[in-house]
Parts: structure tokens; C-alpha cells; sequence
């Protein structure tokens, strides 16, 4: 309990000696006042997670001091002594937030059982702050990019709306979290959220699976079942890879759309539901259409307010705020020491051309804080593929707007490449490339060439 800070209030001298010194024992962190005045300035100061306060005391008092504790911090608990209350002092210290009430003389087993008891609640009360930041982290949009801004200010506008979401964008770009954003801000955001990956789920499952099925409708159904569109009644629903919906599933969604009503299988009953669709595809739905893979009425049911989930590719920009956050999400989640990345390593990753998006990203920082040892996180601590050659083909030193930086990368990658021709013998790799062994160590050293790997004896001759 020593991270606990407990705040004794009370005019008795010996009441404030004996109950320090109990807390003292039981490891809690004690401070004293001896007025309300006092002890509003202290408890400013010195921010107790438990008070114990007297009820009767000169000048303000306990009632009024408790107010204040209360307007200070909602989360202190305070707990009320007194040796001559009545029962209206003890209602009404409750109304105004107390957590207990003891009796003078204070009983020493009381004490420590109503303080332990108090300093339990304040525990779980920070657990779940943490809990619930963590999570509020994990589902954060992270970037200052045009882009970002401009996609985050998309989200508050067709939040305030209940219309038909539809996102589109590159697997691994964050649909998901746009998803959760729009439901987050909207007037639906203490409903439920519910998730279908439509993609994920058999053909002839999935209409179970959203609209529900009665008991015996078909072979395995065993029991009734609600489906998520029931499920999220009042809430949202988000159906990512909407793409991969059957054309039969799709008439149903449609028919949600249209109706707000959804028929499970297998019975006659219709239901009405009041829930706001988010769909999110990373298929080209018009040409889905052409090819008579997907709805058209559907699509145009959908597309009522289309969001764009930019790629990685897009928002370069961003990379180092969201490394940073990964870092700290990691961190905190699995408790990894945290790591900073080098400049190198940094441009490296910039200048990475992220097929898999912000998804590729967020793994390659979890990997790396469970698997490098270095701190800094450097270029040669990174895959082989990050830094090569860009989508195209197309080398991304060509990238660089300055000369140095282009020559010391460019001599970087031409050593690098040389050397591992020649297993790393540094002997054998100047002779092949016409530069003296004695030039290539101090390349080696200078651009930091190597590091991880055990160099080749040198058996080779030197060079005349």
C-alpha cells in the first residue's frame, strides 16, 4: 500500500498521532491536518487517494470540507469520523460521496479493514482508467498528414448523420478503425458495435449468421440463434469485406436497408431493428457489379456517404507518429522495454513502399521490440526487403535531394550487396571490386557495414 496516500483530518491531536501511526505500520503514505482549512490546502498539494475526515471540527466543517474534496476530486474516498454523530450527519455525508463512516473510538481493526476496503476500490477505479486508455490507444487514428486531417474531419461530419457508411481503401489501411470512429462520435456510441468480417464466414452460413435462424432449420441448427443485425439493435453494424457477401445475403442486407426489417431463417416471423450500416470493402465494387458479383441497388444503397481509408503510401508522413505510438501501445500492453529507431532507420521505413499498409507497419514494431536487441533500433536491424527497391522497380536512393546523402547510401547499399556475394569475406570483396582492403575496412566502419554478421577469416593475401 505504499503507493496509497491517505489524508487524516481532525482537531484531536492523539486521534491524529494514533491513526498515522496504524496507517504508518500498514505501509500507507500519511499525511495530517488539524482544520478544514488546512487540510483543503494540503489536500491540493499532497492529492490523498483516501481522506479521513472529522466530522466536527473549529471553523469549516467536515460536511463543508467534503464538498470541497469532492469538487477538488470526484475519485478521492473519504471516509468520516466522528464521536457524536446522529444518523441525518451520516445520510447526508453519504449524499454528498462519502465511502464509510466510523465511530470515535476508533477501532484499530475497523480502520485498517475500511481504509484497505477504500484503497481496494481506488485500485480497481485506476485498473480500469488504464484499461479503458489503453484501449481508447489502441483504437486511436493516428497522423497530421493532409490526408489524416482531412479524413478525421470527415468522420465528425457523417458521425453527427445516421447514414449508410461505405469505406473503401487497401487491406491493412485501418477500415476497422474508421468504423469504430464513426460509431464512437455518433448518437448511437453507447449502443453495441457489432463486427461481421463477411469474408470470413461459409456461404451457407452467413445468413444465420446476420439475420439469426430458428431452432431446427437446418441440419446443426440446435438451438435459436440472434443474428447480428438483431444484435445490434439501435447500435451499428459494421460489415467489412462486404464484397464477399453471396448475391442472396445481399438481397437481405438490401432489404435491412430499405425495410429496417430482417426475417431469420427458418421462420415466418419479420423483425423490425433500428441500426446504422458500416460497410467497408477493399474491392472495386463497380467493377464487382459489372462482372454480376455484386448488387447494384445494394451498392447505391451503400454508397450513401463513401470514405476513402488512405494507404501508408499516401501519408509517409505519419510513419513516425505512428511507430511512436505503436512503441508506447506495446509497451505498455506487454510490458517491452521500450526502443527508439535511429534516423537511419527511420528514413528506411519511409521510404518503404507498405503493401500491407498500417497493418505491415504495426507488426514489423512488435517484432522488432520483441526480437532486436539494440536500442537504437537501426538500419541493419531491419528486414532485408525494407530500403531495396520501390513498387515499380525503381531504385529509392533515386528519391534522395541530397548528394551526400545519395553517395554515402548508394556506396552503403553497393558494400553491402558486394559483400554478401563473398559471404562477407572482406579480403576476396576487394579484390572482385578493385578498391583496397585497407579503403573497404574504413568503409565498412564508416557506414556501419556488417554489423550482426561474423566476418569471413581473412585468409586472402593482401592486395600490392
Amino acid at each position: 500500500m505504499e503507493n496509497v496516500k491517505v489524508l487524516v483530518v481532525d482537531d484531536e491531536k492523539n486521534i491524529l498521532e494514533s491513526v498515522k501511526m496504524v496507517l504508518n505500520y500498514e505501509k500507507y503514505n500519511v499525511q495530517v491536518a488539524r482544520d478544514g482549512v488546512e487540510a483543503v490546502d494540503l489536500f491540493k498539494k499532497f492529492l490523498p487517494d483516501i481522506v479521513l475526515l472529522d466530522v466536527k471540527m473549529p471553523g469549516l466543517d467536515g460536511l463543508k470540507v467534503l464538498q470541497t474534496f469532492k469538487s477538488l476530486n470526484p475519485v478521492a474516498e473519504v471516509i468520516m469520523i466522528s464521536g457524536h454523530s446522529g444518523i441525518e450527519e451520516a445520510v447526508e455525508a453519504s449524499r454528498l460521496g462519502a465511502f464509510d463512516f466510523l465511530e470515535k473510538p476508533i477501532s484499530r481493526d475497523k480502520l485498517v479493514l475500511t481504509v484497505r476496503n477504500a484503497a481496494e476500490k481506488i485500485s480497481l477505479l485506476k485498473e480500469n482508467y488504464n484499461l479503458r486508455n489503453l484501449t481508447a490507444r489502441k483504437y486511436e487514428l493516428v497522423g497530421n498528414s493532409p490526408v489524416m486531417k482531412a479524413l478525421q474531419e470527415t468522420i465528425r461530419r457523417v458521425a453527427r448523420s445516421d447514414s449508410t457508411v461505405l469505406i473503401s481503401g487497401d487491406s491493412g489501411t485501418g477500415k476497422e478503425l474508421i468504423a469504430r470512429l464513426v460509431h464512437q462520435q455518433s448518437a448511437r456510441s453507447q449502443n453495441r458495435f457489432v463486427q461481421v468480417n463477411c469474408a470470413a464466414i461459409p456461404d451457407e452460413l452467413i445468413e444465420s449468421e446476420l439475420f439469426g435462424h430458428e431452432k431446427g432449420s437446418f441440419t446443426g441448427a440446435y438451438e435459436k440463434k440472434i443474428g447480428k443485425f438483431e444484435s445490434a439493435h439501435r447500435g451499428s453494424i459494421f460489415l467489412d469485406e462486404i464484397g464477399d457477401l453471396s448475391l442472396k445475403a445481399q438481397a437481405k442486407v438490401l432489404r435491412v436497408l430499405e425495410e429496417g426489417e430482417v426475417q431469420p431463417v427458418g421462420s415466418p416471423e419479420i423483425k423490425k431493428v433500428n441500426v446504422r450500416v458500416i460497410a467497408a470493402t477493399n474491392k472495386d465494387l463497380e467493377e464487382e457489379i459489372r462482372k454480376g458479383n455484386f448488387r447494384e441497388d445494394l451498392y447505391f444503397r451503400l454508397h450513401v456517404v463513401p470514405i476513402h481509408s488512405p494507404s501508408l503510401r499516401e501519408r509517409r508522413e505519419d510513419i513516425p507518429l505512428l511507430i511512436d505510438h505503436f512503441v508506447a501501445y506495446f509497451s505498455e500492453e506487454n510490458n517491452y522495454r521500450r526502443k527508439t529507431f535511429s534516423a537511419e532507420a527511420m528514413q528506411l521505413l519511409r521510404d518503404c513502399q507498405w503493401k500491407g499498409n498500417v497493418r505491415e507497419l504495426r507488426n514489423l514494431v512488435e517484432r522488432l521490440l520483441i526480437m532486436c536487441r539494440n536500442d537504437p533500433v537501426t538500419g541493419r536491424d531491419l528486414p532485408e526487403y525494407i530500403g531495396r527497391r520501390g513498387e515499380e522497380g525503381e531504385p529509392l536512393l533515386l528519391g534522395l535531394t541530397n548528394w551526400k546523402e545519395f553517395k554515402a547510401q548508394s556506396e552503403k547499399a553497393f558494400l553491402e550487396q558486394k559483400l554478401k556475394e563473398f559471404d562477407y569475406n572482406v579480403a576476396k570483396t576487394a579484390r572482385e571490386i578493385g578498391l583496397p582492403r585497407s579503403n573497404l575496412y574504413q568503409k565498412i566502419e564508416s557506414l556501419g557495414i556488417m554489423a550482426g554478421h561474423q566476418q569471413a577469416a581473412d585468409e586472402e593475401s593482401p592486395l600490392p
